[in-house]
């Protein structure tokens, strides 16, 4: 994610310029891998592995190898766990030009859905070891999401 002042923007690439990126950073681009390093990049908020298992919905692939394969790019640092609330990893796409990740991403407690802030940007501290250490650290709001609170079951 960027610290861009609106929704971050998909980045739509092709397979063979997605299996580029893979291969440029030393991972065998296998057809599951590129699968999901697409699907994370044309996609504007963070998923879980059960929801990028849903998506590609392979029979040829099963949840272990998407799994391995979310870990592998995070690895490569084509991807990063943007969220852990809840004790379920969400995975993002790290696109080309990012900036460092300064705002934080609300998690609803109702459906589940994690969202960026990317207008809640965090001031970033002056000295450098603090402004790297924001950079990598998480921030996470926990609470109702708008979708949620306007529906008629919510209570306030």
């Amino acid at each position: 994610m960027s610290g861009r002042a609106h929704e971050p923007a998909t980045e739509r690439l092709s397979k063979d310029e997605a299996r580029q990126r893979v291969q440029a950073t030393g991972l065998r681009a296998t057809a599951p891998r590129v699968a999901v390093y697409q699907l994370l990049l044309e996609t504007e908020r963070p998923l879980s592995h059960s929801e990028v298992v849903a998506q590609l919905a392979s029979p040829d692939w099963d949840q272990a190898t998407i799994y391995r394969n979310l870990l592998k790019l995070v690895e490569a640092n084509l991807a990063w766990v943007a969220s852990h609330v809840g004790g379920v990893a969400r995975y993002e796409a790290r696109r080309e030009h990012d900036e460092p990740h300064y705002h934080p991403h609300f998690s609803c407690r109702s459906c589940g859905a994690v969202e960026c802030l990317p207008e809640a940007r965090l001031a970033a501290a002056v000295d450098k070891r603090w402004r790297e250490a924001v950079a990598e650290a998480e921030l996470q709001l926990v609470g109702e999401c708008p979708t949620c609170r306007a529906a008629p079951s919510f209570t306030r």
